[in-house]
């Protein structure tokens, strides 16, 4: 009997996971849809074609974004529920010079949103995992997923260099942070993180629906706000302003790369707020996308929150650094 109300317990939890899903989503997409057809109806209506235009360009980036924001998140929360943290320990290699990249490589076939990754990688570290490897994974899991990938060839239609591109540049920054941490990286610097809490805590139906919905409405928050901010970016800053830093590689690098730390937007939907940035260059448009999975201000709060100040202050910088350099070099190769 106890069994039977188990079972009926997990399958009514299963069901409403399911609803919630596809309701949220539906809700979601449906205002989506509805103010980007009032909103440039008002703006028109106002006399402010600006606003228009700034609608026009918000809702492109949101509506193109959100069924990869839904799907990334249901892996997700699927991910973190579903598989036992000692998968990680036995694929490993106990070398940790040969478990960074194979670490790096699992982000392909095992995604992460950015919110995950932190406690993910922490519960890796609880159980045995060299920070290294579970660093490496912090890295790449949100940036080099199946999702992200599909989405970028999305973005860029007729561009798959864009997609080998990121791929490439993300992974060989997740390899070279896990790297430099097992060589220069010390024990001080990195506070052992504590047990429990994190999305990624517990397991089961339950910490699925609870994972989906933290990583969904976070993750959607910020898609909004990334979007209304390339929008606004794309309409306020006078176009002069943008041929000085357009104009130099270097500086139109540097700029979109300091842009992806402050945006924070989802690595779902960052490759369609990099292709409304059409007026930089392929390199830094890459340079946006490699950075912000990896380095924005909500990872540096969540690095600090679980490892320390110290690492995350210093991890994020470096990071940062490798990012951008691997972007030039790999625009420079590829685009």
């Amino acid at each position: 009997m106890e069994n039977r109300r188990t079972v009926g317990d997990g399958i009514r939890v299963g069901l409403r996971a399911v609803v919630y899903t596809v309701l949220g989503g539906a809700a979601l997409i449906a205002i989506v849809t509805v103010g980007s057809v009032l909103g440039p109806l008002l703006a028109l209506d106002l006399y402010t074609p600006p606003v228009a235009a700034w609608w026009t360009v918000f809702t492109a980036i949101a509506v193109q974004g959100v069924p990869f924001l839904l799907l990334g998140t249901v892996v997700s929360a699927a991910i973190g529920a579903f598989v036992p943290e000692r998968v990680f320990t036995r694929l490993l290699p106990r070398r940790t010079a040969l478990a960074v990249p194979v670490a790096g490589a699992a982000g392909v076939v095992l995604p992460g949103c950015e919110c995950a990754s932190v406690p993910v990688a922490g519960s890796l570290m609880r159980r045995g995992v060299a920070p290294a490897a579970a660093l490496a994974f912090l890295l790449s899991a949100p940036a080099i997923n199946p999702v992200v990938l599909v989405a970028t060839s999305i973005a860029f239609p007729g561009q798959p260099e864009m997609v080998l591109g990121r791929l490439v540049a993300s992974l060989a920054t997740a390899v070279v942070m896990g790297w430099l941490w097992a060589r220069f990286g010390k024990e001080e610097w990195l506070r052992p993180p504590k047990r429990g809490g994190g999305p990624a805590s517990g397991g089961g139906v339950r910490a699925f629906v609870s994972g989906l919905q933290h990583d969904f409405l976070h993750a959607g928050g910020f898609l909004v706000v990334g979007a209304a901010a390339a929008a606004t970016f794309n309409i306020v800053v006078p176009r002069s302003l943008l041929e000085v830093f357009t104009g130099s590689v270097w500086l139109s690098v540097l700029l979109l790369a300091v842009l992806a730390v402050v945006l924070c937007v989802c690595s779902e939907a960052d490759a369609f707020v990099a292709a409304s940035l059409s007026g930089f260059s392929p390199t830094a448009r890459l340079a946006f996308m490699v950075v912000g999975p990896m380095v924005d201000l909500k990872l540096i709060a969540l690095q600090t929150g679980t490892f320390g100040r110290a690492f995350a202050l210093r991890f994020s910088s470096v990071t940062w650094l490798v990012a951008v350099a691997s972007s030039v070099l790999v625009g420079w190769w590829l685009l």
